[in-house]
């Protein structure tokens, strides 16, 4: 049976894609379209009240599939997701090459390039941009207004380390189905690093420890950038033995040793899990 997280069907209205692997009533052609907020709430449901799945970035892709009553029925391109956002989330796909993407683990796009300049909006890591021109210390975008260029980075240059990203994130506040250093969740966490480094990685948990690496059998060698999984959570290792993760516990992104976690949980280890990766992993210092 097809996962209705990563497949766009319903009773009534169905990827034209999948004719013929679902039944719906009605089947259509996907049209694209962008992500032209700061963050895009990405709903179960077309109801502001409807738990949040996960969350679009500025310059995200989309294949909207329905508009209606003021809600998109979408599907992400980057990880395949599927959900409702708010229809003024969505603009026109720009014919503009995007660029850069934001490096920082937020920045400011502000209305021109100055520090002072209001109104100011804030970006978050991943998000993607097309830079017109460089002035100074920053970037002007095509789309509009400025950010500081040492926040940026050209799209295909990527971070080597997911573990140092996933550490940028501490302290951020643990928020259900979030991707930002305003409010991240577990697998928000490790979906987030790996992008930063140009590893792509599905969006849940239990999707991650189906899809990334190989299976580690000995718990007590652990490494550096091992991914921990339990039934509905994970945690990044930073260490042998010391663990990062966003958690409801804390309410927020921590670092502490896995055994705490291992003690705390009233649920077992279900898996660790290696990438293999062409780019090192540089070990803890």
């Amino acid at each position: 049976m097809l996962d209705a997280r990563l497949h766009a069907f319903r009773d009534d209205l169905a990827d034209s894609t999948l004719k013929g692997k679902v039944e719906a009533a009605h089947f259509t052609q996907g049209m694209p379209a962008q992500i032209n907020v700061a963050v895009a709430s990405v709903h179960k449901r077309p109801d502001e009240h409807s738990m949040q799945l996960t969350q679009g970035l500025f310059g995200d892709i989309c294949q909207v599939f329905e508009r209606r009553d003021g809600w998109a029925w979408v599907q992400f391109l980057q990880d395949g997701y599927v959900g409702y956002v708010r229809e003024t989330s969505l603009g026109e796909l720009s014919s503009t090459l995007r660029t850069h993407r934001v490096a920082n683990v937020s920045t400011w796009h502000f209305s021109k390039s100055d520090l002072k300049a209001q109104p100011a909006t804030t970006l978050y890591l991943n998000s993607e941009v097309a830079v017109s021109e460089v002035h100074g210390s920053y970037a002007n975008l095509a789309e509009g207004g400025a950010i500081f260029a040492g926040h940026l980075r050209v799209i295909s240059d990527y971070e080597n380390d997911f573990v140092s990203v996933a550490e940028r994130f501490l302290h951020t506040p643990y928020y259900w189905g979030g991707k930002t250093r305003a409010g991240i969740d577990c697998s928000g966490l490790v979906q987030v690093s790996l992008h930063a480094c140009g590893i792509k990685a599905p969006r849940d948990s239990d999707m991650q420890e189906n899809a990334l690496g190989t299976l580690v059998n000995d718990h007590k060698n652990l490494q550096r950038g091992d991914f921990v999984f339990w039934p509905g959570h994970v945690g990044i290792m930073q260490s042998a033995t010391q663990m990062i993760h966003s958690n409801g516990h804390f309410m927020m992104v921590t670092s502490e040793p896995l055994v705490n976690a291992i003690a705390r949980s009233e649920k077992l280890i279900s898996s660790v899990r290696r990438l293999s990766v062409n780019r090192p992993i540089p070990a803890a210092k």
